[in-house]
């Protein structure tokens, strides 16, 4: 995806495995590409909760030897790219804490839109914070509940908040999940069969996480549910009653790995068919359809197939690039783009070229896409963007831009065209998408695309920062 948005995070939790960390920890590997920020993990062995988190990527956190200290039969786990608070160790996940409840931990994936009220209203009666992450915030909630049970304290503080969340919860001796009741973050429930008949619950962001361990998928944790696996099994329980759905149709478009089922559905089928419409909707004489990789690739394929132009991998990517590199001190022209990609000339030169993302987000990285696949030796350079135009940030769970950013927000799409330098420039309309996800009952939340969110809190706040206005 060129112009990246920052990635959300990604959460797995393990109830009644005798290796509870090593199946969070490959869990959580298959969610690397939710967050490369930090990655944590607390373990329960049924009398202490142990915990463990650091900077960096989920394979260099958990080595063998840092496993080894994170005993017991249940694990949570997360992997973070900083949607809300500071990119610091401090701001890492799970948090945990000993409170007169027990020591309990929590790790969540989305946010909070009223975390600034409940942490002022928290500290007003004394609570103090160690980091500005508004995870703490859930945690405190639950510690500072004058109820007397665990999902009890729980229940009490998911009543209190707002906004996106599917949230995994460690206490001594069970493993809660919850999800907010309109589903913005994906959040899936999956089972494994040990020896004696003994069953094993896993939990995890996407349903990729259990294909890597072996575990089998039963359905989604549903929106506004409580799942609680514990001493007593496993017990489920609505603790709002049902409201609209507001899943992430960004999900589809980009954030999930395509072969996972999210809200229920193939990502890869929903990408492929976002291809197909996008041919439908804006065809183009062209020799070659290329698609930007990674996330580009599922759509192009789509694009290539409907139309019936050749599909070839004109732009290969690195996938070896650390977190740091040896920049030249000679300014080379888009060097941060050539480092990750690389045109294959002898695929470009001297055609007329397809060129397929998932998004535009700034612009500026499609334009150094466009400019690299031009001086390759393309005679003609088409963009096909496999969504809607851009044009409002996310307040629920995705690091989006400022609405002064997005070029989407201030360009018209032929303005946009001649920025990139394309010889011709489309966007998937949002019916198409509709149809792409399988949008029948309207259960996605579209506000990227359409300034209109799905809660009343952000409405509000967006109108008087008179961001746009209400139909």
């Amino acid at each position: 995806m060129a112009d990246k948005f920052r990635e959300e995070c990604g959460v797995v939790a393990v109830y009644g495995h005798p290796e509870a960390s090593n199946l969070a920890y490959l869990g959580l590997y298959a969610l690397q590409h939710r967050g490369q920020e930090s990655a944590g993990m607390a373990s329960s062995d049924g009398r202490h909760v142990y915990c463990v988190k650091e900077m960096g990527y989920v394979a260099d956190v958990f080595t063998p030897e840092r496993l080894a200290t994170l005993p017991g039969t249940m694990a949570i786990a997360h992997t973070r790219y900083s949607t809300a608070g500071e990119v610091d160790l401090q701001n890492a996940q799970p948090f945990a804490v000993s409170c007169n409840k027990g020591t309990i931990a929590v790790a969540h994936n989305g946010n909070l839109t009223n975390a600034a009220e409940l942490r002022r209203e928290l500290e007003r009666e004394g609570a103090i914070f160690q980091a500005s992450s508004d995870t703490e915030v859930v945690l405190h909630l639950v510690a500072r509940s004058r109820e007397r049970t665990i999902a009890g304290a729980l229940r009490e503080a998911l009543l209190q908040m707002e906004g996106a969340f599917s949230l995994v919860f460690l206490a001594q001796d069970r493993v809660i999940v919850a999800r907010d009741p309109q589903g913005f973050r994906p959040l899936v429930m999956g089972q494994m069969e040990l020896s004696g008949g003994k069953k094993c619950y896993v939990f995890a962001s996407e349903t990729c996480a259990f294909d890597l361990i072996g575990a089998v998928y039963m359905n989604e944790v549903e929106p506004g549910e409580m799942v609680i696996a514990g001493p007593e099994g496993l017990t489920r329980e609505r603790y709002v009653p049902q409201q609209p759905r507001a899943q992430c149709v960004f999900e589809h478009v980009y954030f999930s790995r395509p072969d996972s089922i999210v809200f229920g559905r193939s990502v890869q089928e929903s990408r492929h068919m976002m291809g197909r419409l996008l041919a439908r909707e804006s065809p183009v004489p062209a020799d070659v359809v290329v698609p930007v990789p990674d996330s580009g690739v599922a759509a192009a394929i789509g694009f290539a197939a409907e139309s019936g132009l050749p599909f070839r991998h004109g732009l290969i990517r690195s996938h070896y690039i650390g977190r740091t590199f040896i920049e030249p001190t000679q300014a080379i022209r888009d060097f941060g783009v050539k480092l990750k990609l690389n045109p294959v000339r002898n695929l470009l030169d001297g055609k007329r070229v397809v060129l397929v993302d998932d998004s535009i987000v700034r612009g500026t990285t499609s334009r150094k896409i466009v400019r690299m696949v031009r001086q390759a030796g393309a005679r003609e350079v088409h963009m096909r963007i496999s969504c809607p135009p851009t044009i409002s940030p996310c307040f629920y769970g995705v690091d989006t831009p400022t609405k002064g950013e997005l070029i989407a927000a201030n360009n018209t799409v032929e303005e946009i065209r001649r920025f990139l330098d394309a010889d011709s420039l489309a966007f998937l309309s949002m019916e198409a998408l509709r149809e792409a996800v399988g949008d029948t009952r309207h259960e996605y939340c579209y506000a990227c695309y359409t300034g209109e969110y799905p809660t009343e809190l952000v409405n509000i706040t967006e109108l008087v920062r008179g961001r746009y206005r209400r139909s």
